[in-house]
């Protein structure tokens, strides 16, 4: 039997980011003297990284003015988890499914996410999974999504074939990503982009909550 490799995402379908990423959007619009862009345009850019994110968020600003932004949010949520403030809760069913699908021999685990690195690393420590993910593509080593960079580079790094490959995440730049790679995208409904922007976006499968997720992983 062949190996297979499931990469998940991180915000809105590993843990749920959502306050300290809105507030820390919040913070650095507010410390530029900029209006905040709110807390719906801020959830629709989660998983995107920080300079696109931005740019969306703000059409047409200043390359200068983007990366002020950029270093101000991520000063803030720095500062926020080295203090122990940062909210990120692992959803229900995460931890247990896992680090099930993490002991199997014939499954590897990837994460591709929108976070940089030094974020993945702090969720790693949180709960001892250094071990269970074996390609680790983050915002500051790859292109951002829905470029299909780090799908790639993750298949590269393990030899794992598109065919045995599996996006799992919880917005359209995940499953557009999958899609640009040429894998199986999974959309998770619990997250940040409604049901319906999953689909459209080329979803192969939807589901509605981590049990749902590991049946059908170890079905495909």
């Amino acid at each position: 039997m062949s190996l297979k490799l499931f990469i998940f995402d991180c915000d809105g379908t590993i843990v749920d980011s959502a306050h300290t990423i809105v507030e820390g959007m919040e913070h650095a619009y507010r410390l530029h003297d900029l209006p905040s862009p709110g807390e719906a345009a801020t959830l629709s850019i989660i998983g995107l990284s920080l300079p696109q994110a931005v740019e969306r968020l703000s059409p047409g600003i200043a390359v200068e003015a983007r990366d002020l932004l950029v270093n101000s949010y991520k000063d803030f949520v720095i500062a926020k988890r080295e203090g122990g403030d940062a909210i990120e809760h692992l959803y229900e069913g995460a931890k247990e499914v896992i680090e099930a699908l993490a002991a199997e021999e014939t499954y590897l685990l990837g994460i591709a996410t929108g976070k940089a690195y030094r974020g993945v690393l702090h969720l790693f420590d949180s709960f001892g999974w250094h071990d269970h993910f074996v390609t680790v593509q983050t915002a500051d080593r790859a292109p951002s999504k829905p470029n299909p960079g780090m799908i790639l580079q993750a298949m590269a790094e393990t030899g794992v074939a598109p065919e045995d490959t599996v996006m799992i995440g919880d917005t359209s730049y995940d499953i557009e990503m999958a899609v640009s790679a040429g894998v199986r995208g999974v959309g998770v409904t619990w997250g940040y982009h409604p049901a319906v922007e999953l689909r459209a976006a080329g979803a192969h499968h939807l589901v509605d909550d981590y049990a749902a997720l590991d049946q059908l992983l170890r079905s495909l």
